[in-house]
């Protein structure tokens, strides 16, 4: 009797781990949507790579159309991103860097420095010869509340054009001042969809850019190729 109800709680734990069924038509449903998002492409076989995949498995057409949005916004992050840790890795600095004359886009020394905060006594000639990340400690608290406040901006101007306008298109916010859009089919012409792709690419390709180098700088040699 006491093998018979070690066997039968066994069991009984062991069915609580057992992976649910799923209706085939809904799998295959969910399948399509995932793998028929715009992003997907030959590079992964024309299908959403199996950890994609997983982190998306519950999610509905909104829940798609938001990681697509998630991942246009962390794609452009980072291409700018990589820009400014090039430009500073190499000693290029915005001529005058908001400071007095006798400065350059090489040379960020200057015969009065300019202070970037009173309180902690950074000067913009601290932050020139500084590595990227030392940087981020040098900002003082006032502007990462402007950082924080002018992304919170951008994050509430983006919800407000993709969700309450309903806005189908992922990473479409309205935003044109150079008129790419302003043509024959707007956003689904065959010239927005590819460099829509191309976009989409780019910033996959600076993710990962800046994931490595931002290892290197905190371990060196933890990116064993050439970076700046």
């Amino acid at each position: 009797m006491m093998k018979a109800a070690a066997l039968f709680t066994l069991f009984a734990s062991a069915s609580a781990f057992a992976p649910t069924t799923q209706s085939p038509r809904v799998s295959v449903a969910q399948n399509a949507l995932i793998d028929e998002a715009f992003g997907i492409s030959i590079e992964t076989g024309n299908k959403c790579p199996p950890l994609g995949a997983w982190i998306v498995g519950d999610a509905n057409e909104n829940g798609v159309k938001w990681w697509q949005n998630a991942e246009i916004k962390n794609g452009r992050v980072a291409m700018v991103a990589t820009i400014g840790y090039m430009i500073q890795k190499w000693g290029i600095h915005m001529p005058l860097y908001l400071g007095p004359s006798g400065s350059n886009a090489f040379n960020p020394d200057s015969s009065k420095d300019w202070l970037l905060s009173s309180t902690t006594g950074v000067t913009f000639s601290d932050i020139a010869h500084a590595e990227p990340l030392d940087t981020i400690a040098m900002v003082p608290a006032a502007g990462w509340v402007q950082i924080l406040f002018a992304a919170g901006i951008f994050e509430l101007t983006g919800w407000k054009r993709q969700w309450n306008d309903k806005n189908p298109i992922p990473g479409n916010y309205g935003y044109d001042p150079l008129g790419f859009t302003k043509r024959e089919g707007g956003f689904d012409s065959p010239e927005i969809t590819k460099l829509r792709m191309m976009e989409i690419k780019n910033g996959r390709v600076a993710m990962m850019a800046m994931a490595g180098w931002l290892s290197n700088e905190s371990i060196p040699g933890a990116f064993p190729v050439w970076h700046p």
